[in-house]
């Protein structure tokens, strides 16, 4: 089985730019979205009525903002959209779809700095960290669990490029970083780091100027985090850097 996940940035975009395509190429079982800035509605019909993909959403309220999808070949036997508080539901963040005992969550964890870029939303991103792994948390104990998601967070220097000049920009805040250390040691495995750990240059995430891309000038910021159980059946974790359409690229993980 493969899951992968893409932060889309405007999924009516990114189909102009191959997505159809990059779905029956890419061999997943399950793609989970973020940043899908649509309502269901609004959508092409290859997208919203495809024989070859069972499609749930959890769109923002407010047009054109945030919203998370999982694609996937076999039907879901449950999705849950909602953490229970209007102040996350309403942006449309978080999506699970269950299997059986496997859970599959797209995740759209918010950026801390605020409109004016000054971290406004940095308490709101981590009570929005926290009431997403309490949930999942719940879930680990009924079977595995797959997180796939922008975070928004570099955990550690070796994640980004250019570590020095960002230690006061959300997105690396020490707080930010501290509340991944928290996750993963509540039993979360950061699946790719697991499997390549002292890998440098591997990035998902690149400004849209200055050729950051093309310079690998990037941040590892999307995510795909097991549970303990679900990290016995990972046999490799990938980024696709060379995948275009977005300004992020696509993550994922086969099992065994």
């Amino acid at each position: 089985m493969r899951i992968v996940g893409w932060n889309v940035n405007g999924l009516r975009a990114c189909v102009k730019k191959g997505f159809i395509p990059f779905l029956r190429r890419s061999g997943a079982d399950i793609v989970a979205l973020q940043e899908v800035r649509a309502f269901p509605e609004q959508l092409p019909p290859q997208i919203t009525e495809s024989k070859d993909w069972h499609v749930s959403f959890s769109p923002a309220k407010r047009p054109g903002y945030s919203g998370v999808a999982i694609f996937s070949r076999v039907a879901p036997s449950k999705v849950e959209t909602s953490l229970g508080e209007a102040r996350f539901d309403d942006e449309g963040r978080f999506i699970v779809a269950h299997f059986g005992r496997l859970a599959v969550a797209s995740v759209y964890f918010p950026k801390g700095n605020g409109k004016d870029r000054d971290n406004s939303r940095v308490s709101y991103k981590l009570d929005f960290y926290r009431a997403v792994f309490d949930r999942l948390n719940t879930l680990r104990k009924r079977g595995r669990v797959y997180v796939l998601g922008d975070f928004n967070t570099a955990h550690h220097e070796i994640d980004l490029a250019r570590p020095k000049g960002n230690h006061k920009a959300s997105g690396f805040l020490p707080i930010e970083r501290d509340m991944l250390t928290q996750v993963l040691s509540e039993g979360w495995v950061d699946t790719f780091r697991a499997t390549h750990p002292d890998e440098p240059g591997h990035y998902t995430w690149w400004r849209q100027f200055g050729g950051a891309r093309e310079k690998n000038v990037g941040w590892r910021i999307d995510y795909v985090y097991a549970s303990s159980s679900a990290m016995t059946r990972v046999k490799e974790a990938f980024i696709w850097p060379n995948v275009l359409g977005s300004d992020h690229c696509p993550v994922g993980v086969d099992l065994k």
